[in-house]
């Protein structure tokens, strides 16, 4: 499978270049589509094991492996807050006795002051073993103000999909009459103690194009779910509808959230009686919080508002009093960004809204709280140049946990409230010598001319360009904050710091697509601007090249997801600048994600595919159709689940075959489970790790 092509080879195949594969007739790689099939998982195993047989002889591997697995299994890890139920903490802790995990409880008190005393709620391992299941938690919604009820999701192998069963805290057991729901994509929320909001799968009709719920219902307990009361529906072109509720004080208000497309939301508030009322609300806008009886949203793009006009990326709130009794209610700003800011969390305790903010990719915590007139606001003590992440926040009393860490400084964890300062709850120990390297950020121009940040890591004292690794993912509004470095970007563990160690340089790009400095930078590349993306990694690489900090063929890239878009099309573009690819989960053949899994919600973001004006301008970078014979093209690794039901393991798989038809280089990895994420615990998490590290030493390391 791992062979060179010649250059006379790939001069002959050049003629099957680009748009080759247009249709479903022309692709010869098809079958691989078929996730279980056994012809394709036949491949798959030929796949695996010609990489293990290759990559595990590296003398790095077995070290590498071990070394991640302690790290990532290290009990002296935070043990972060999931949520705050009123006087207790919950926590999902995983270590090398608990791969899945163990879901448990402590008392607020104890966990501030840093000695939680822990009960185990659901021991998933145990529970999974018991029940011959291959159990991966997926969270629980629990009803206030009691928290005794609780819904718990366990998604059997890592999917999307999940089963829901009703819990009680108090007891630690599920309820054997209790609410339940069989393994599909459901949406289920509490209206109150007796009646769910759930949208879930009922056969053909219920779930739309996307996979997701198309029916939102009322359903009571001890009824039959056959017998559950209709309240909303969307159309089968949605990408979904469900319902949900939200704790402001005393009050539950409860919402139901059509989503004609990705990025367009229709929200009504859902009566006491199941009647609903339509928020004026912008369709682009961000439903964030409920405070104090108002509905805060995040705008996507400006609106006029009583005091003038409000431009995109502004926080703004309207009365949801006003609205539930037909009142015209007027929105209000309460914070607008600067240019290089930008809001990307919002979180709401009793009195207080909390805000997550990004200037020049650099994290801020700022609260705000309702006054007369408009909101005040305050800052807080916090490291600079940090990345900032709110953990959570409490129904009751106004406290928010927040965790402030660098590529170069471990994560700590602060229990922040207005009444003083910041208080250090836990932290993890340095895992490395962070003496030895030095960080910074720096601005690539693009090809358009605009700015791109992105942090660079190299050891310090180094001269001379160095075998370097960029990460980027540049979609989604999802903005990529500078991490620990034994965190897991590619949920590949700790292949940053280890890559480091090794004396290479490691980035993190802050490219267009992703929410760095708001709705602006997202904008400019959707759909047919996606081009500004792949330019502005080329960007990043073409002035770590140019500042003889790199060189050409010694660049690693590497994505997931829609990174796996963004490093396959980067790949097909510049050959000659990158040496190595790494692509997890991902996206590759877009003349036809629309038709697989979960792939027709994201046309708003890349482009209807069926629509030969999309196709146009989406078929100049879609990864598939443009892998060609060229020389010398970098090496490329996949990996992924076969269980992944948001994004089609065909898609990895079929690249791989072709790369192989065409004579390139690849490495392909596809674990049975873990869904999306890859991997399902730890041992998974570090074998990856191992596994990458040791194809970045074959492919673009000094020693190769």
């Amino acid at each position: 499978m791992i062979a060179r092509l010649t250059f006379a080879a790939a001069i002959a195949l050049t003629a099957s270049a680009a748009y080759a594969q247009e249709t479903d007739a022309d692709d010869p790689y098809i079958w691989l589509e078929e996730i279980k099939g056994d012809r394709a998982l036949e491949q798959v195993d030929k796949w695996n094991a010609e990489t293990e047989a290759l990559l595990t002889k590296a003398p790095e591997y077995p070290l590498a492996r071990a070394w991640a697995r302690q790290i990532l299994d290290d009990d002296r890890q935070i043990a972060m807050p999931d949520t705050i139920q009123g006087e207790y903490v919950t926590n999902l802790w995983r270590d090398a006795d608990n791969p899945r995990g163990v879901w448990r409880i402590a008392t607020l008190l104890s966990y501030t002051d840093g000695a939680p005393e822990w009960r185990t709620l659901i021991d998933i391992d145990a529970l999974g073993k018991q029940e011959e299941q291959s159990w991966v938690w997926h969270g629980a919604n629990c009803l206030a103000p009691e928290y005794r009820r609780c819904l718990v999701s366990l998604s059997p192998g890592g999917t999307d999909a999940d089963v829901v069963r009703e819990f009680d805290r108090e007891t630690g057991t599920f309820i054997e009459d209790g609410f339940t729901l069989p393994e599909a994509k459901s949406n289920v929320a509490w209206f109150d103690e007796d009646t769910l909001i759930v949208g879930t799968d009922e056969g053909p009709g219920s779930m739309t194009d996307s996979g997701y719920t198309r029916l939102v219902k009322l359903w009571q307990r001890g009824t039959a779910f056959s017998s559950a009361r209709l309240v909303a529906e969307g159309k089968q072109e949605d990408v979904a509808i469900s319902g949900f509720s939200v704790m402001d004080g005393g009050t539950r208000w409860r919402f139901v959230n059509r989503s004609p497309s990705f990025w367009t939301n229709q929200i009504s508030l859902l009566g006491e009686d199941g009647r609903t009322i339509p928020l004026p609300l912008p369709d682009d806008a961000e439903f964030e919080a409920v405070l104090d009886g108002q509905v805060i949203a995040k705008l996507n793009s400006p609106i006029e508002t009583a005091r003038g006009n409000a431009q995109a990326g502004t926080l703004v709130a309207w009365s949801l009093t006003d609205i539930a009794a037909g009142r015209t209610s007027q929105p209000e700003v309460i914070f607008k960004p600067s240019a290089s800011q930008a809001i990307e969390q919002v979180s709401a305790s009793e009195t207080i809204l909390w805000i997550k903010l990004l200037d020049d990719v650099s994290g801020s915590l700022i609260a705000l709280a309702p006054a007369e007139p408009g909101w005040v606001s305050r800052g807080f003590d916090l490291p600079e140049n940090s990345t900032v992440t709110l953990a959570s926040t409490s129904g009751k009393g106004d406290l928010a946990y927040v965790t402030v860490e660098g590529m170069l400084t471990p994560p700590t964890l602060y229990a922040v409230s207005t009444k003083g300062e910041p208080r250090a709850v836990a932290s993890v120990p340095a895992q490395f010598d962070a003496s030895k390297f030095v960080v910074e950020q720096r601005f690539a121009p693009s090809k358009d001319g605009t700015k791109v940040p992105y942090y660079l890591v190299r050891p310090k004292g180094a001269t001379g360009p160095l075998p370097t690794l960029i990460h980027a993912y540049g979609g989604f509004r999802n903005a990529q904050t500078p991490k620990y470095l034994t965190a897991e970007p590619y949920r590949s563990g700790p292949l940053a710091m280890f890559w480091l160690e090794q004396g290479n340089s490691y980035v993190l790009a802050n490219i267009r697509g992703g929410g760095e400095y708001g709705p602006r930078w997202h904008e400019e590349a959707l759909r047919e601007k996606r081009q500004n993306s792949f330019d502005d990694l080329h960007a990043v690489a073409d002035d770590l090249v140019a500042g003889n900090l790199a060189s050409a063929g010694k660049i690693g890239i590497s994505g997931r997801s829609n990174g796996g878009v963004l490093v396959g099309a980067a790949a097909n573009q510049r050959p000659d600048l990158y040496g190595a690819v790494i692509s997890g989960s991902p996206l590759i053949d877009m003349r036809r994600y629309s038709k697989l899994l979960a792939g027709a919600s994201w046309m708003d973001e890349y482009g209807n595919p069926d629509v030969p004006a999309d196709w146009a301008f989406m078929r100049e970078w879609s990864p598939y159709q443009n892998l060609r014979a060229v020389a010398d093209y970098p090496a490329s690794f996949y990996y992924l689940s076969t269980l992944d039901d948001r994004v089609h393991p065909g898609h990895a798989r079929k690249m791989a075959a072709k790369h192989q038809q065409l004579g390139q280089t690849v490495y392909y990895h596809e674990y049975r489970e873990g869904g999306h994420s890859v991997g399902s615990d730890h041992a998974e998490d570090a074998k990856r790790a191992a596994l990458l590290l040791a194809f970045l030493n074959r492919e673009i390391g000094d020693s190769e």
